[in-house]
């Protein structure tokens, strides 16, 4: 059976997950990160991997973006728990024809990253493949008041987004078109930052919260289906850059496509009570809902959310 079959790389996450044993772990498969006590320290830990022709690309990338990228994703995924990075093991999957001078500056890029989040690589491995694989695997700490997870939404809550969306998409598309310009929204692509700096300022107000890796309409899913609620998104309030906007329109698309479905944007989606939606920041892009499923509304018309986000394992 292919794991297209069983509806993709979520519905294969959700059959390998089974319910911790250990009364030590706070939060285990399902969230950006998990979290375990230890002692009366909340440890948040999270992996993510790049693949060569699916994360990124030499023809494009620089080895110092690529090691940068590497870093911020997962920083992002730590942020969106709540918690702070600290240290960081790097595994490299290198192919034979691979230059040392391309290892050293994707190395710099991490390095270069961790220095602007006082973090730093403490360990890894090295392995040889047909194509450079970077995984790393990240340890933040959080304080318990201030953890976040998927499951923590409630109905009436509004939907929140930190900010602009399918700017990375569009970057994307335009480099595999080899469409000139529109240097910023290429920018979006090579370069995502971690935004956990603009939440932690209220962060106290936030209930469930996550990052956009996989597109807007994606991560309020996994958020409504942890915390067993539906969801309404306003497409008219979607956070989209006139740029991206030319840029997706350039490549033949709708930038509201981009942004509902794309991903790698990393801004942060969050959900907060109506009572405390005057004290946060952000773009108001809908509400959680009793009635389950993800609807939208688009020119003035309701419709119900059919199309799943960026999957590795579906087209």
């Amino acid at each position: 059976m292919d794991i297209s079959e069983i509806g993709g790389e979520f519905a294969l996450i959700e059959r390998l997950a089974k319910e911790p044993v250990s009364k030590n772990i706070i939060k285990g498969i399902s969230d950006d990160a998990a979290v375990i006590k230890v002692g009366r320290s909340y440890i948040v830990l999270t992996a993510d991997t790049m693949v060569e022709g699916d994360h990124f690309s030499l023809e494009y990338f620089t080895p110092q973006q690529i090691g940068e990228k590497a870093v911020e994703v997962n920083v992002s995924d730590i942020g969106a728990m709540g918690a702070k990075p600290g240290y960081f093991l790097v595994s490299l999957v290198l192919s034979e024809k691979i230059q040392v001078e391309t290892i050293e500056n994707i190395y710099k890029g991490m390095r270069q990253a961790g220095k602007k989040y006082r973090i730093e690589i403490i360990g890894g491995n090295i392995t040889h493949g047909k194509q450079l694989i970077i995984d790393i695997c990240m340890i933040g700490e959080a304080r318990k008041e201030n953890l976040k997870f998927r499951s923590s939404a409630k109905p009436g809550d509004y939907i929140m987004v930190s900010g602009d969306l399918g700017s990375s998409t569009a970057g994307l598309n335009l480099f595999l078109k080899n469409i000139e310009g529109f240097s910023k929204v290429k920018k979006k692509h090579l370069e995502p930052q971690a935004k956990f700096y603009k939440v932690e300022p209220f962060l106290k107000y936030i209930n469930a919260m996550i990052d956009v890796s996989d597109g807007l309409a994606s991560e309020v899913k996994r958020i409504c289906e942890q915390s067993g609620a539906g969801a309404i998104l306003y497409a008219d309030s979607v956070p989209i850059k006139p740029e991206t906007k030319k840029a997706a329109i350039i490549c033949g698309k709708n930038a509201l496509e981009y942004a509902l479905y794309g991903g790698e944007d990393f801004e942060l989606v969050y959900t907060v009570s109506k009572e405390n939606s005057g004290r946060v920041k952000g773009f108001k892009v809908g509400e959680i809902t009793h009635k389950k499923g993800i609807r939208i509304i688009k020119n003035g018309k309701e419709e119900l959310i059919k199309k799943h986000g960026y999957d590795h394992f579906l087209t």
